[in-house]
Order: structure tokens, then C-alpha cells, then sequence
């Protein structure tokens, strides 16, 4: 971490102060230090909804595990289970669709 050893000082009125606390709260930032000093630096603050990606992290979970379960089985058995590969297979062409999905929203941002 950086080490800010210049202080700088705003004076605000009560109703901005509530107006600058009310857009932290959007952007959730509960840092009033971080915000500032992002608003000062850049001009603004993006909150992004990243809920869409633990969706897409719970998923690729799901289906590394089931991977790992066949091919314990694979290993154990020396067999491998037809159906079980297709289920794998539809359940990773699902989330590459989902993946693509988020990544063109994600390019087609403006900021």
C-alpha cells in the first residue's frame, strides 16, 4: 500500500454530506476516505453486480466435481459411463454459453 501523507480538507454542507453518503451507498462503498479520493482521481465510481459470476464460479465448481467423480470411478472401475460424459459434456457447453453471455455484457460496457 501506498503511503498518502497529503491531507486535504472539504467542507460540506449537511445536505451534501447526506447527497455524497446517499452515492456512496449506491456505489457501496462504505469507505468515505476511498470514495473521495476515487471521485477526486477519476470522476466516478462503478459498482458492478458480480452475482452473475458466483453463479458461473458455483457451476464450474458443480461440474469439476462431478468430473473428478468419474474419473474416480474411471480409474477405479476402468470403465467410463457414456451418459455420464454427455451430462458433463451439456453441463460445460451450458456454462461456456453462460460465460460468453456475461462476457459480452461485460464488453459492451461504456465507462
Amino acid at each position: 500500500m501506498q503511503n498518502r501523507t497529503n491531507r486535504i480538507t472539504v467542507r460540506l454542507t449537511d445536505d451534501e454530506l447526506a447527497r455524497m453518503k446517499f452515492k456512496m451507498d449506491e456505489a457501496g462503498i462504505s469507505c468515505m476516505s476511498s470514495y473521495m479520493r476515487k471521485m477526486l482521481l477519476d470522476g466516478y465510481c462503478v459498482k458492478v453486480d458480480t452475482s452473475d459470476f458466483k453463479e458461473v464460479c458455483r457451476l464450474v465448481r458443480i461440474c469439476s466435481n462431478n468430473l473428478n467423480q468419474y474419473a474416480k470411478k474411471a480409474n477405479g472401475l476402468g470403465v467410463v459411463n457414456q451418459a455420464d460424459i454427455n451430462d458433463l459434456k451439456a453441463r460445460f457447453a451450458d456454462l461456456n454459453e453462460n460465460t460468453n453471455e456475461l462476457k459480452n455484457i461485460f464488453a459492451s460496457l461504456k465507462v
